[in-house]
């Protein structure tokens, strides 16, 4: 294991976070399966690569906040499986707004998610004797020197990607 790394993303990247909550332990009934259905997803989408998930990182933030950073290889495939009617998220968020519309919810469990796009450029990342993590798992991990020693450095790394051609009519 090199002692000092970085992540080899190229290009934007592109983020989400999406966790929940418990508000009420009691209710393990509603919230269960918020939790279950998270890791039924996780499991779809690592049988499935096409769909664009390159990786992610279970977080515990307390006894009752639990989120997953995930990392896609772009916003268009990260709104697919959001939006695909073959996916299992297509059915767990329709038995959730059912049961928010009946008030079953209703303070009990709490789900959120932040998607972001980071522009190359606007990140960067630095591993000390880690194996690939974060960022570095989801799109490899380099030696530090490659991008540079100081994060000024490595924030003005560009990727030499080929330019996209113009499509014609």
């Amino acid at each position: 294991m090199v002692s000092r790394t970085t992540a080899d993303a190229k290009g934007d990247v592109v983020v989400l976070l999406i966790g929940m909550r418990i508000n009420k332990f009691r209710a393990v009934r509603l919230w269960l399966p918020v939790m279950l259905g998270m890791f039924r997803m996780l499991r779809e989408l690592a049988k499935a690569p096409e769909r664009g998930l390159l990786g992610r990182v279970l977080l515990t933030a307390s006894p009752r906040t639990y989120y997953v950073v995930q990392y896609w290889e772009s916003k268009e495939k990260l709104y697919g499986y959001a939006t695909a009617p073959d996916a299992f998220h297509h059915e767990a968020w329709a038995r959730l707004n059912r049961k928010e519309r009946d008030g079953k919810l209703r303070g009990q469990v709490g789900i959120w998610h932040e998607a972001y796009i980071v522009p190359e450029g606007s990140y960067e990342a630095i591993y000390g004797d880690m194996p690939a993590f974060g960022l570095a798992a989801a799109h490899g991990q380099i030696p530090l020197e490659r991008r540079g020693r100081y994060a000024k450095d490595r924030f003005a790394h560009r990727s030499q990607q080929p330019p996209v051609a113009e499509k014609t009519g």
